[in-house]
């Protein structure tokens, strides 16, 4: 069989933070080769896949050298000979191989890096690309992007609580006008922070490193960036990332910027008011992830006009979206494939979302790599939205840049997800 996996190899590499990960290749009868690498997250969900770390002095602690052995050594030996067209098959070798509910053994960092190759790999097999390969014949879309223009929380020094302030072209018509459109918003952006001296650097994910003096104030100057730009708010809309699980946690938000304590319900109507003043279509994670309650409220007044992302609250499991559509805790998933450890359990929470009408963002993490797949991901899967970073630093620009090419490669075939591709239809 010309698609049986002959060699599994990982290595240490180093993600953008310039911390260790985990780089996998295999290699196929027919010398077909994929590579796989694993990312990292700064705010991770306390349910989420464990990355498999050293521990100890070396590197803070942070070395991969057991997740590269777990490959090498445990996962190799049972994946020879396997089929690589057999993505669910070979992933669920791998779970069974751990044994433990959250990939204690294995390490999700190794695994995620090994099952993202053997797609790879596959995909050169049958002469695809990743995104073709992953669609399996069904009409794809460009997504429509997410990008981050100011960073915060744990991706930028905390220098504000709020973690990502984002915008989305929903008017652009092709994803190439929808990179221009950001171009510009990022750059008023930078222009207006620096002609008020609250320009110092980039965050973690690329987004301006702000110097702002509450967290409404970003929101204000973002604002005036769309509009600085020469944007409408039908054009240019903004997301955030609040990952509230940073610093709230049983019913109490404490904002460090704004030195202020709030309760649950007092949260609620700080958030609230924000989206009644800001052109505000998304919100992730507004509720810490112990906070149904407030994720419940929260979506009951606004989850027919906006968009609420479950992340930390969700974790990419099938099992915690069900609950979620149960409870009417949020309406879409961010789907991250090293939250859960596999591709097939990450189209699983895939097919989950849609099957109840959620929303879907495919989603980098805050430590990544090169690695372009999850573009193709969010175009094979055509899963609407992709969220990969700011529009700096080679490592998110390498996603924007993937789906420049696979817009192109598509032709006059091509189709742009844009505001569609939201959970609300505007």
């Amino acid at each position: 069989m010309k698609t049986r996996i002959t060699h599994v190899h990982a290595r240490r590499i180093w993600d953008s933070r310039g911390r260790p990960t985990v780089e996998v290749d295999v290699t196929l009868q027919d010398g077909s080769k994929g590579t796989g690498m694993a990312p990292a997250g700064a705010s991770r969900g306390s349910r989420e896949a464990l990355e498999l770390r050293d521990g100890g002095e070396l590197l803070n602690g942070l070395d991969v050298s057991q997740a590269v052995s777990q490959v090498n050594h445990v996962i190799a030996p049972s994946l020879v000979g396997m089929d690589a067209l057999n993505q669910s098959q070979a992933d669920q070798m791998m779970i069974e191989l751990d044994g433990t509910p959250h990939k204690s053994r294995l390490g999700a960092n190794g695994m995620i890096a090994t099952s993202l190759a053997i797609a790879q790999a596959a995909a050169v097999s049958q002469g695809q690309a990743l995104w073709q390969y992953l669609s399996q014949g069904q009409t794809v879309r460009l997504p429509l992007p997410q990008i981050q223009i100011f960073g915060g929380g744990a991706h930028a020094g905390r220098r504000v609580d709020i973690q990502d302030f984002l915008v989305m072209p929903i008017g652009a018509q092709s994803f190439d006008e929808a990179l221009v459109m950001v171009a510009n918003v990022y750059h008023a952006a930078g222009q207006l922070m620096a002609s008020q001296g609250k320009r110092h650097g980039v965050a973690d994910e690329g987004g301006w490193w702000p110097d702002f003096s509450s967290n409404e104030e970003a929101l204000q100057t973002l604002t005036r960036s769309i509009e600085q730009a020469g944007y409408r708010h039908d054009q240019v809309a903004i997301a955030l990332d609040v990952a509230a699980s940073e610093f709230g946690q049983g019913g109490r938000y404490t904002l460090g910027l704004d030195q202020h304590v709030y309760s649950t319900d007092e949260w609620l109507a700080v958030l609230m008011r924000w989206v009644n003043t800001y052109p505000i279509l998304s919100v992730e994670d507004p509720l810490a992830e112990d906070d149904t309650a407030g994720m419940q409220a929260f979506t009951k007044h606004l989850g027919q006009r906006i968009q609420i992302i479950g992340d930390d609250y969700l974790v990419t499991r099938v099992d915690l979206i069900e609950a979620a559509v149960r409870d009417g805790a949020c309406n879409a998933v961010l789907l991250k494939p090293n939250q859960v450890g596999t591709l097939t359990e990450t189209r699983s929470a895939m097919l989950a979302a849609r099957q109840h009408g959620f929303g879907m963002v495919v989603s980098a993490r805050s430590g990544e790599t090169e690695d372009t797949a999850i573009s193709h991901i969010a175009t094979g899967w055509n899963a609407g939205q992709l969220k990969v970073g700011s529009f700096a630093r080679s490592e998110r620009m390498a996603k924007w840049n993937e789906c420049l090419r696979i817009e192109e490669s598509l032709g006059k075939n091509t189709m742009y997800a844009g505001k569609h591709g939201l959970k609300l239809a505007l």
